[in-house]
This record gives C-alpha cells, structure tokens and sequence, in this order.
C-alpha cells in the first residue's frame, strides 16, 4: 500500500503554543499560505502541561482582541509568595525580581492551546490532531522537503493489521519543528546537522497535579514558589503552588536532571513535598483531579541549538527557549514563532533572504534570555552558592556580567553516580489521600495508547538493561520514571528482568535523556496515544 502525499507551503510539527502562534501569524500575512500543523496527541491540548502563569505579552502582539475573544486567561497574578522550606516551617525570602507576577495570568497552557487552535482553524489553518510526526523527508541535497506522519494498525511484532494505514507524507517548502522539550525529530536533526549550542542542553523534570479546594482556601491570584526541603541542597528544584479558576490549584515540583543518587525518586519528591504542615493545610481538604509530568528545557542562553537548517527552523521549546530563573517559556517561545512566521513569509514571497536566527536576536527574547544565562549554572556548586550568586546577578550585574557561566559537558546523564556509592532514599507509603501512588496518577492523566502496537521506548542495546543499568546504576529508570513504566521482575531464581510498560507513559521524555547510557530512545507511539490533559 502506498503512502499518500499532500502539498502545503508550511507544515509545522506540533501544536502547542509556538506552533500554532507560527500557524496564524504565517496566515495573518498571506491569507493563501497553505498551512498544515500535525499533533500527536488525540486533541489539540492534549500533551500540553505548564505551570502556568503566562506573560501575555506575545498573545496580545499576535492577537491583540484576546480578551474580546475570550482567551482563557481568567485569573490575573495578584500575590507573589517566595518561601524557604525546612522540614517543619516556612521562611519566607525577598522575592527576585524575576519572580515578580504583575501583569501576568496564571493558565491551563492546554486550554490556552485548544484556544489558539480554535483561532488558527478559523483562520484556515489546517490542524491534523492524533497524527505524529515519525520520519523526516530528505531532498537528494540533504534539505528537508517534509515529513511523514506515523503507520496506524501495526501490531507489536512489526506485522501490518487487518486495519493497517501507512504513514501520508506532507511536502513543504519549509518545515517548522515546534514539538517542544525533547521533541523526536528534533533531537535527530541537531544531531544530524551539528546543529548543537555552546552548551549542551539540560533538564528538568516538572510533576504537577490540581486539586480542587472548598472556596474558603482558594485564593484566586496567588503565585506561591518554594526551595528547600524536601530536597536536599545539592539538587537544583523547587516548587509552586498557583491558584487559579474555580476553587483550583495548580501543585507541582521541578528537580534538575544533573542529580546524582540513581534512588531519587521524583514523583515521590512531590509526595513528600505536600506533607510539609504549610502545603498541607492548603490541600488536604481538597481532592486531586488531574495529574501529568513533562522534561523542561534548563540550559537557557548557553543550549540554544543552531535555529535554522536546510529546509526548516526549530521554534519554541523545540530550541530551549525557557527563562529558569522567571520559571516562564511560553511567551518567548510564542515570540520565536512569530519572527519564524515573519522570516518565512519574506523569503518565500518577497524574495528576501533573511536568518531567522539573527532576526530572533533583534528582539527581547534574546536580551531576556541573555540576561538570565548565569542564573541556572550557578546551582551546579549548590543551593547556597546559587543563591547567593543569583542575588549578586539580579539585583547588584542584572544579567550583565562580563562572564557567562557554562554547563557540564556530560549532559544530565553523564551526572548519575554509581549505586555502591550512594545511599539508597527512602520514602514512605502514600495514604491515598494526601500522597499518592504511580499508578493512580497515570489514570488522572487521561493516558491511552493502542495495545497492540509496537514499543515507542525502544532499547538500542537491550543486553544494558541489567549489565549495566541494573548491576552498576540500580535501574534509575524505575525510579525517575513518573508514571511506573519501568519496572524490574525477578523470576524465581531471583534473576532481574526489565519490564517495560509503555502503556503508562505519558511521554515526559525523562528516559531518553537520564538513562546513564543513552540506551532509551523515545518515539512517538501510534497518533493519538498518550495523555489528554484538560486543566494543564
């Protein structure tokens, strides 16, 4: 059977806020731009998770009626909050400037998302939501020329169903890979091009959950943040607590993936983050309704990867485009994707030739983000040394030192240490009320996927799982995965096996960049899989 092919002047490759700021701004300057975007989650939104409290900056340059329109923008930024937690009390700490919320709107980014979808439909964007982008198109000069979307009705042994559909190729004059942190296509294509920054990129891995709370303890406006326990001070985290709609709020916890102990645990992080007397007393009368975990991009001004490449540009988080020390991306990501839209709109119809990259470089984006760059690798000598040195940076330098602090090399994975050397930690049980299970929080997730398809968590050397994840490193991956996906069986012998369960993830990218090996490839699985997020 063959594969069907469709022409479009711009595909695009994820829809999330980037992807569909790039989708409309292309169609606000030239109306007949064939524009096609492609997601892989069942619905526009549905992979979408942010904190989120959002700069509106960007919306109101792109859409400036917005609230006319009725973007789902709600609960303005009232009360900002920044805490010191030790293990039984709270100390609250000067508020950086980077922190300061005024003007800004705490969100659901999916139900912002399901918006701008809605914006770019009646634009006449052409959205292909439950399709993934597998394979990237090649030109006999190496240029992309566009992509294919994923084979529907493969069984788990490669062989084609009853209700088998090959991939469509969509063919375009310029391909825009907006799929966000640690996207597939992406991670190939820098790697194919050496289109690597100065730095390699590092991560995080944010877990959030929302509770909805009696009215009494929603405070519509607050933007509470805290460091401190329940980590320790040589792991880079912290967390926020965001209320916002009705009776709702957003809980969640990000832990740098430079840590070392192959025991830590970051589901269970946030657990033990909401035992603390402080957040408990805004929760445990609540119930938790929703739950979701993502990578986030947090090498800042130093990882940004080359932009453009033959055929296409990377846009949005795709390219790394986060403020760490603002906790924001969203607004800056939106902004690459409008000098992208306005770059490509006057190379391919007005004949001009103009770098993305250097057109991005005119902007505030790159003065914000250049100003922010030294912030996150100062933590890599701890809490108190970066946090002395962020004040020294924000409110004496203001992001104009004459130094530019680097990352480790290694990339996150290259930060495991070996299990002898550590201690294992410990955790307790959850209560099901307060503190929660992995498993329980996959069904909050909404998570689906095929049964019958093959893996998306591939293992390149499948042999490693045990010779040297499990006998050097302890499996770090049943402990960093949020969701349970990994887990170690041993038969009766007590020999270990690795067992994968795909149909749990929730494709946070974490096992892709924290396996010590590089051994875990993700892929997208059959479109349509995965989560499908409403509050996040």
């Amino acid at each position: 059977m063959q594969r069907e092919s469709m022409e479009f002047d711009v595909v695009i490759v994820g829809a999330g806020p980037a992807g569909l700021t790039a989708a409309i701004r292309l169609k606000q300057l030239k109306s007949d731009c064939r524009v096609c975007v492609v997601e892989k989650g069942r619905e526009v939104g549905a992979h979408i998770l942010s904190g989120a409290v959002i700069e509106p900056r960007t919306l109101t340059e792109l859409i400036p009626d917005w609230k006319a329109r009725q973007a789902p923008l709600h609960t303005p930024a009232l009360d900002d909050r920044f805490y010191f937690l030790s293990p039984h009390h709270r100390f609250r700490l000067p508020l950086p400037p980077e922190l300061n919320n005024k003007g800004n709107y705490i969100v659901s980014l999916s139900a912002l998302c399901r918006w701008l979808g809605k914006q770019a439909e009646t634009l006449g964007v052409e959205i292909f939501p439950g399709f993934a982008a597998t394979e990237l198109l090649y030109q006999n000069d190496g240029s992309i020329q566009g992509i294919v979307t994923g084979e529907f009705g493969v069984d788990k042994n490669g062989e084609k169903g009853p209700n088998y559909q090959p991939g469509i190729e969509l063919l375009a004059r310029k391909v825009l890979l907006a799929e966000g942190c640690r996207g597939s296509l992406t991670k190939d294509l820098i790697q194919r091009f050496r289109l690597e920054g100065d730095c390699p990129q590092i991560y995080g891995i944010g877990i959030k959950e929302v509770w909805e709370v009696p009215p009494e303890l929603h405070k519509p406006g607050r933007v509470l943040h805290t460091i401190g326990w329940p980590l320790s001070p040589h792991i880079y985290g912290g967390s926020f607590l965001y209320h916002f709609g009705e009776d709702l709020i957003s809980v969640g916890f990000v832990i740098g993936l430079d840590y070392k102990n192959p025991t830590l645990n970051p589901f269970l992080e946030l657990q033990k983050f909401k035992t603390h007397p402080f957040i408990r007393s805004q929760l445990e009368k609540g119930r938790r309704i929703e739950f979701g975990a993502r990578a986030v991009n947090e090498g800042g001004f130093q990882s940004i990867p080359q932009l453009e490449f033959p055929g296409g540009m990377i846009i949005g988080a795709a390219a790394g485009f986060m403020n760490m020390p603002k906790l924001k991306g969203t607004h800056t990501a939106m902004k690459s994707a409008i000098v992208a839209a306005e770059t490509v709109h006057h190379n391919l119809y007005q004949g001009k030739d103009l770098s993305y990259k250097k057109e991005l470089s005119k902007t505030w984006v790159w003065k914000e983000l250049y100003r922010a760059r030294n912030i996150r690798p100062a933590f890599q000598k701890g809490l108190w040394w970066g946090l002395c040195y962020s004040a020294l940076d924000s409110f004496l330098l203001r992001g104009k030192a004459p130094w530019t602090l680097k990352h480790p090399m290694h990339g996150d994975h290259g930060s495991l240490q070996k299990i002898n050397g550590c201690k294992k930690i410990e955790y307790s049980q959850p209560d099901g009320k307060l503190t929660f299970d992995k498993l329980s929080s996959v069904y909050l997730s909404n998570t689906n996927h095929v049964e019958n398809q093959p893996c998306h968590l591939r293992l390149q050397k499948p042999e490693r799982a045990i010779e040297i994840n499990w006998k050097e490193y302890g499996s770090p991956e049943q402990y960093y995965c949020p969701v349970g996906v990994y887990e170690i069986i041993k038969d009766e012998k007590g020999d270990p096996r690795l067992q994968i369960n795909a149909q749990n993830c929730v494709h946070c990218k974490t096992c892709d960049i924290k396996d010590p090996t590089q051994n875990i490839h993700w892929i997208p699985p059959e479109g349509g899989g995965g989560p499908c997020y409403t509050h996040m």
